[in-house]
Formats: structure tokens, C-alpha cells, sequence
């Protein structure tokens, strides 16, 4: 790019010089390119509000998760059968363990709730150590050894001396153990790519002028990222088809080769990423702030000089670990902004506190659901195949949100908000699960099995497994509100130094989903489906109202702060605003 179609922002109205933490370390400097100006207030009031184009360098990370996610859905996609089923039983489900549902459903709440778990792990090594890009390959490493053990000891002889349990419950353990350390970081890193942060105007080909807005623009790349997922997710179509016709062996073989893929491909594209350095112990940090604001806080109070605010009120006991507050003056490792920008992560991190109940209706789908299908006719297919509906609606569901839908409600000035997403998307759930409870109903009502369809040598009830697609369509549509929105809000509302830490504590809320689905356990099997799935309806109906009270302001109070915070241009250059067309 040529320094004439670049024009560089001065030190006095780059957002770095108010927000140096916001901006990526090495890119200090917003740009204009030809044709392009900074956006004013009145332009955000004005011009239609669009999102950016998405880098070259956020696709290979995209890339990336398909791959890693193509492994991911492909190998777990066969474990319910491969778990519960005994191996090459006549007139039976394919499987290998031959353990029952219980023990089914209890391993792969173990699997879900790992996965979940390390996360934690991989942002800590992240950003305090290896930066991003290392954290993600090292782990990569780990996930390849894992699939290769899933894949060694699923092979004829091994399942036959008794080597597929613990050769699963090892895998598990290393899968689930890289899969932390890419998880917390890949989403994160494919939002970084995209490095412009001030609003600016563009006229379109057809005249039009419109306001290029970042926020818009990650909630696009976040669209992007989770329809890549998706994608990667219908590999089990292709496992679930290989267990069933020829063996697992080979089921587990082909994901493990895309992994391998995965990371010749991420590795390759390394010179093009913008690749964020790591900033130091963030956790240590944070842990200081809280116990400065703490004693601080109870020696201001019981020496009754509590302070207040422009407005009379108290000030937060965590502005008592600001440098500007401090009452014997002393240096400590942070700035006040450190400590505004913590109190915002605390914030974004309290929203996240109902998800565990979303991940519990979510994480049906691969077990209980495959369990009932299992119970009805599902013609040639496998039974475990049905839960691909999902990432199938997901794909064609993304592009109509992020290119209709969503942009439909900003022309009609009804724009929703982090909050209001994630409360449609928390209730859609809920129905979701209150008509898995109603079509269980219909199942166990129906011959010849009743409600023992699938247990030990019996078939599955005359009742077509068709009816089970509404099912999917929800869970679909609850994803796209809540999921995306969640991955969206979590790299948001996190300063630059902790969105690994905040996105780990996200993933974690899946984990959470996961213990909610040991509890269930002893009702996650006939002829119990029934109450499994209205009790957790309910629990997800319960957690939708209870969210929106706590947390239906928030979406005013950052926008607020959002404005507050954006760099605009003082004054408009005299130009017209062309009408929307």
C-alpha cells in the first residue's frame, strides 16, 4: 500500500493515545485508505452501520478450527455408539465397549466437561508465556498424539482383549487436553486479525455512504468462525457412516489425518497472522488487584473516608487498588485502567454465569438425543448421524443471520444487542428441549417396545426419526443467538491482556454444562427420557428469566460506554448523506 492511500493517525487522535491497551501491541496506527474518512458522531447517527471485510489472515485461522473441529465432531460423533453397544452384536447398533447408556453418557460428560476445563490451562500459558500462535501448536502436538491412540486401540484386536475402554479413557485425557490449549486461544486470535478500530466512512459503488463499525465487523467474523465449526462438525457424517459400514478403526483414522492437515496449515500461514505477544503473569496481577481494593477499601471505611463519586455515590472497592487512590501513595505493578479494564472483564465474565444451563440443553444432542433415535426408526442411516442436523441448519443459518437478518433489524433501528441475543437464544434452547420431551413422550407411547426401545436386544418403535429435525432446527437457532454471541461478548468485553483468561472462562461455562449432566445420569436412560428432558427445559426457562432481569441494562450501559470510548472525527466535511437504497 503506498503511503499516499494510507493516510497515519497522529498521537493526539489515535485511539492508542487514550486506550493503549485496546490496540494489538505492534499496530499503533488506525488507517484511512483511498476513498475513506473518519466517521463523526453525526455519521453514527446518520449512515447505515456495516461491517468490514474480513482479512486473509482471519481465514487461515478459520481454516484452522474447521480442521480442528472436523476432528473433534468426527471422532466424538461415533463414541455414544461406541460406548453403550457391544461390538459386532447381531441386529444391533454398531458399538465396541458394550457399557450401557449409563456409562455412555457418563463418559461423554467426562469428555465434554475436560475439554472444557483446560482451557483455563492453554490461556495461561498463553498469555503469560508462549503468546497465541506457540500455545496453539504445542497443543496441537498433544491432540495428534491422543488421536492416535483413540485409533490404535480401536482396531479389531484391541477392542477384542479388552483394550477400547482404557484406550478410550487415555484419549480422552490427551484429546481433551489439547483441545484446551487451542480452544482458548483460536478464537481470540481470529479476531485480532482484523486491526482497524475507529469507526470510518465508505461510499459504496452506488454512491451510498456507510459507517464502517468494528463491533459489527467481529460479530460478522464471529459468525464466520462459528459457521467454520459447523462445517468441521459434519464429519461425523462421514465417522458415523464408517462405523457403521465398515469399522471404528477407520472412523477415528480419517479425522486424526486432518488434524495432521490442521497444523501444516496453520503453521504455513504463521507470516501472515498478527501475532500477539504474551504480556506477563495477568493472573497474578489480578489476584493483587483484588486484595489492594480489598484492604484498601476496609481502612478507608474504618477510618470513615469512604469516597464518592460525581454522582454522591460510593466508589467501588475496587477503585481502591487504583494508583490514583492509593493512600500512602506507594508504586504498584498496575495502572487505574488495568484496573477499570478488570472490572469490565468481571462484568462480561458475571453474564456468562446461565450458560451452564445452555451448554446442559446443548450437550443432549450428543448423547440423549442420539439414545432416542436409536429408539425409532431411522430407515437406512445410523441413529448417530440425526445430530448432524444441526451443524446442516447451522450452515445454512449463519449466512442468512449475518447477511439478512440481523442487518434487517439495524435498517428498521431495532438493533439486538449482546443481552437481548443471548435471552432469545437461552429461550429457543428451551423449547428445544421441551419438545424433545414432548416427542419422547410419543415414543415410549409407541409399539413394540415402548419405552425399552434400544435397551439390550430390542429394536427401536414404529415412529419415524424425522419428526426428531424440529429438535435440531432449535438447538441450531439457540446456537446462533447464544453460542456466537457469547464467543462474540467474551473477546469484546475482555482488555487486550486477558481475552484468553476471559474466553477460557467462557469455554468453561461448557464444562459447567457438563457436571449439570452427571446429575442427570441416573434419568439419562428408560424409561426416564422423559422427565430428563422436561426438567431441563424447565431449568433452561427458569435461567432465561433470571438472566434477563440481571442483566437486561447491560446492553444500554455498554453502548454507552462503547461511544464513550470511540475516537470520532470533531467536524463533518460538508458533504450530503446519500439515501439508504
Amino acid at each position: 500500500m503506498s503511503s499516499k492511500s494510507l493516510e497515519k493517525v497522529s498521537q493526539e487522535s489515535s485511539p492508542i493515545a487514550l486506550q493503549d491497551e485496546e490496540l494489538h501491541p505492534e499496530h499503533f496506527d488506525d488507517y484511512l485508505r483511498d476513498g475513506e474518512r473518519w466517521a463523526t458522531e453525526e455519521d453514527m447517527s446518520m449512515l447505515r452501520r456495516v461491517g468490514d471485510r474480513i482479512p486473509t489472515a482471519a481465514f487461515f485461522v478459520v481454516l484452522t478450527e474447521f480442521c480442528e473441529r472436523f476432528t473433534y465432531y468426527g471422532i466424538t460423533g461415533p463414541f455414544q455408539n461406541y460406548i453403550q453397544n457391544g461390538y459386532r452384536v447381531p441386529n444391533s447398533n454398531p458399538g465396541a465397549i458394550g457399557g450401557g447408556q449409563h456409562l455412555a453418557t457418563g463418559l461423554s460428560n467426562f469428555f465434554q466437561f475436560w475439554c472444557y476445563l483446560t482451557p483455563i490451562l492453554g490461556a495461561v500459558i498463553a498469555d503469560q508465556y508462549l503468546g497465541k500462535f506457540k500455545t496453539i501448536v504445542v497443543f496441537s502436538i498433544i491432540y495428534i498424539v491422543g488421536d492416535l491412540i483413540l485409533t490404535l486401540t480401536s482396531i479389531p484386536a484391541s477392542i477384542r482383549h479388552g483394550g477400547a475402554l482404557p484406550g478410550l479413557v487415555i484419549a480422552m485425557i490427551t484429546i481433551g487436553l489439547g483441545t484446551g490449549g487451542i480452544k482458548s486461544n483460536v478464537s481470540p486470535m481470529v479476531a485480532e486479525q482484523y486491526g482497524r478500530y475507529r469507526p470510518f466512512v465508505r461510499t459504496l459503488k452506488n454512491g451510498t455512504q456507510v459507517v464502517v463499525d468494528r463491533e459489527l465487523t467481529v460479530q460478522s467474523i464471529f459468525n464466520w468462525f462459528y459457521w467454520a465449526i459447523n462445517v468441521g462438525g459434519l464429519s461425523a457424517i462421514a465417522t458415523t457412516e464408517l462405523e457403521a459400514n465398515v469399522d471404528f478403526w477407520p472412523a477415528y483414522l480419517l479425522p486424526t489425518l486432518m488434524f495432521v492437515v490442521c497444523v501444516v496449515v496453520f503453521v504455513l500461514g504463521r507470516k501472515k497472522y498478527v501475532i500477539t505477544k504474551p504480556t506477563g503473569s495477568i493472573v497474578v496481577k489480578a489476584y493483587k488487584v483484588f486484595v489492594t481494593g480489598v484492604r484498601n477499601y476496609r481502612r478507608a471505611k474504618a477510618e470513615n473516608r469512604l469516597i464518592l463519586d460525581e454522582d454522591g455515590k460510593k466508589i467501588s472497592w475496587m477503585d481502591y487498588a487504583k494508583p490514583s487512590l492509593a493512600p500512602d501513595g506507594g508504586a504498584v505493578g498496575w495502572t487505574d485502567k488495568f484496573v477499570d479494564e478488570l472490572r469490565t472483564a468481571l462484568r462480561s465474565c458475571k453474564v456468562m454465569a446461565i450458560y451452564p444451563l445452555f451448554w446442559l440443553c446443548y450437550n443432549q444432542m450428543s448423547n440423549n438425543m442420539v439414545s432416542q433415535a436409536g429408539q425409532m426408526n431411522t430407515g437406512s442411516v445410523p441413529n448417530d448421524i440425526m445430530q448432524n442436523i444441526d451443524p446442516l441448519c447451522i450452515i445454512i443459518l449463519i449466512p442468512i443471520f449475518d447477511r439478512l437478518v440481523f442487518p434487517g433489524f439495524r435498517r428498521m433501528g431495532l438493533e439486538l444487542r449482546p443481552v437481548t441475543r443471548i435471552t432469545i437464544g437461552f429461550l429457543v434452547a428451551a423449547l428445544a428441549m421441551a419438545y424433545a420431551a414432548i416427542l419422547q413422550h410419543f415414543v415410549y407411547e409407541t409399539g413394540p417396545y415402548f419405552d425399552a426401545a434400544g435397551d439390550g436386544d430390542n429394536g427401536f418403535n414404529h415412529i419415524s426419526a424425522a419428526i426428531q429435525v424440529p429438535a435440531y432446527i432449535l438447538i441450531a437457532i439457540s446456537e446462533i443467538f447464544a453460542s456466537v454471541t457469547g464467543l462474540e461478548y467474551a473477546y469484546k468485553r475482555a482488555p487486550e491482556s486477558m481475552k484468553s483468561i476471559v474466553m477460557s472462562i467462557f469455554l468453561f461455562t461448557n464444562a459447567g454444562g457438563s457436571i449439570l449432566g452427571f446429575c442427570f445420569n441416573s434419568i439419562s436412560a428408560n424409561p426416564h427420557l422423559v422427565k430428563n428432558f422436561a426438567i431441563v427445559s424447565g431449568l433452561m426457562g427458569a435461567g432465561t428469566i433470571v438472566f434477563f432481569i440481571c442483566f437486561r441494562h447491560y446492553d444500554n450501559r455498554e453502548a454507552e460506554e462503547l461511544k464513550k470510548n470511540t475516537v470520532f472525527e470533531k467536524e463533518s466535511p460538508k458533504v450530503g448523506y446519500a439515501a439508504d437504497e
